[in-house]
């Protein structure tokens, strides 16, 4: 990572005194085969198209700087080859998908879902090409809607993970997916800058959400089993509003609620609204692909719409580049704060404050993770899994009954249940337990009931 950084300028109208813009930061922006960052990626499943994306069809895809093909064989098996066939060239996204394989249109070779050459229909009966020669394949797994690949080392394939936010009564799990023109990292880190959604989803011009969003909460940043936490705590009159957002190494996010107002239903450990991968295309370019997730607990409004879920599409403003650019100067949205950054934000010439804790965070556990790999270390899927083998994981909304104290005694109490709350999910005796959602709600009510008694205790007879 660079140690450059831009220095303030010191005059008014000094933009002539500035810099050259330096380098962007490869280590962590460059995704290419080789780079630091892209070996990561490479080690975990990786969301690559919706299922929607591949029907009677082959579907080309590109990412990590290089162009695939995913198809789907009339016995429903999905693939996923090297885009161009090892023959002559010829893109397999023209190519027929056949019972067991995808056959490409310019010489008829045949290809099997592992890479394997099935048949050289214009070579003589008796040729062995086909017995010695492989096309680039990768594992591919369907689930839930998307279709997953694994890029990495193919004697070194990680169980594919499933995780607890996955299984909540009720929940519809509906995939989206959209392209970013700017690198992965910067999309990526936004989930952990809970101070952006002060400002751009509210102050700047109007309540995308909800109003308490536009309070500045008290932010704190921790690690976890799979990654790393924000923790941000507001005040709604009697109430507590505590926020989790997830990373889970190198690059999943989970996001709560959207519309979360803090007044309307008191809520422990209420899981999670979205559950998304930065995927990067190469270094400029991105696609987030992931789940809107609709159960009571994250849509007890009604607000949310599964139907506007799918390809380039999801049902919150801002998301994307679809609106005019008027509408979107007037209004921006994630996607625009992110993808104006440049095609690689430069971090040389960024001047990191207070709020910035949690990017700052997140790059230094990239850095380490690159390291831990470069060293021989094994890729980070330290989680701990209950029985069943589901991940716990720690993004929630939860909404606390907790009576407002009298100044600064408030705060104090604020900061009290913040770091109480978190331990409980995150350093609490559950994590190997199938019922931990149940679980971590039974000691967050038990901990609240604690304090309303020493409400109770504390008022004039």
């Amino acid at each position: 990572m660079t140690d450059r950084r831009k220095q303030f300028l010191k005059v008014p109208y000094g933009g002539y005194h500035n810099d050259p813009i330096p380098d962007e930061d490869p280590t962590l922006t460059h995704v290419e085969k080789g780079s630091r960052a892209g070996d990561l990626i490479r080690r975990y499943w990786q969301p690559v198209c919706l299922s929607e994306e591949v029907g009677e069809l082959p579907h080309r895809v590109r990412a990590f700087g290089e162009d695939f093909v995913v198809f789907r064989t009339k016995d429903k098996t999905v693939g996923i080859l090297d885009l161009h066939c090892a023959h002559r060239g010829t893109s397999l996204e023209f190519g027929m998908c056949e019972g067991d394989g995808i056959r490409c249109c310019y010489h008829g070779w045949l290809f099997g879902c592992d890479g394997r050459i099935i048949e050289t229909p214009g070579d003589p009966p008796n040729s062995k090409l086909k017995d010695r020669l492989f096309q680039g394949a990768y594992r591919a797994k369907e689930y839930k809607g998307i279709i997953f690949g694994y890029f990495g080392p193919p004697d070194t394939v990680p169980d594919f993970p499933i995780y607890d936010s996955y299984d909540v009564d009720g929940n519809e799990m509906r995939p989206y997916s959209i392209n970013y023109p700017c690198n992965w990292l910067q999309v990526h880190e936004n989930v952990m800058d809970p101070a952006h959604a002060v400002f751009l989803h509210t102050r700047i011009s109007y309540s995308h959400f909800a109003d308490i969003w536009g309070e500045l909460p008290d932010m704190k940043f921790q690690e976890t089993p799979t990654g790393m936490i924000y923790v941000t705590t507001r005040r709604s009159e009697n109430n507590v509003w505590l926020r989790s957002n997830d990373i889970i190494l190198p690059n999943l996010a989970q996001v709560g609620h959207i519309w979360e107002d803090g007044k309307h239903s008191y809520k422990e450990f209420a899981r999670v609204a979205i559950t998304r991968w930065t995927l990067p295309v190469d270094n400029e370019n991105c696609k987030i692909i992931g789940w809107r997730h609709f159960h009571e607990e994250v849509n007890p409004l009604g607000i949310g719409d599964p139907e506007k879920c799918g390809v380039e599409s999801v049902d919150f403003v801002g998301q994307g580049g679809e609106r005019s650019y008027e509408e979107r100067q007037r209004v921006p949205g994630d996607y625009d704060a992110q993808v104006s950054q440049r095609p690689i934000a430069r971090h040389g010439l960024e001047h990191l404050t207070h709020c910035d804790k949690g990017v700052v965070m997140l790059r230094r556990l990239l850095l380490r993770e690159i390291r831990n790999l470069e060293d021989g270390g094994a890729p980070h899927t330290s989680a701990v899994s209950n029985s069943e083998g589901v991940i716990p994981t720690y993004c929630h909304d939860s909404v606390l009954h907790i009576p407002k104290r009298e100044g600064d005694e408030d705060d104090a109490l604020l900061d009290q249940v913040a770091l109480t709350v978190t331990d409980i999910i995150v350093n609490g005796d559950h994590l190997g337990k199938d019922d931990r959602i149940p679980h971590v709600r039974e000691k967050i009510k038990a901990y609240v009931a604690t304090l309303q008694d020493i409400e109770t205790e504390s008022e004039p007879v």
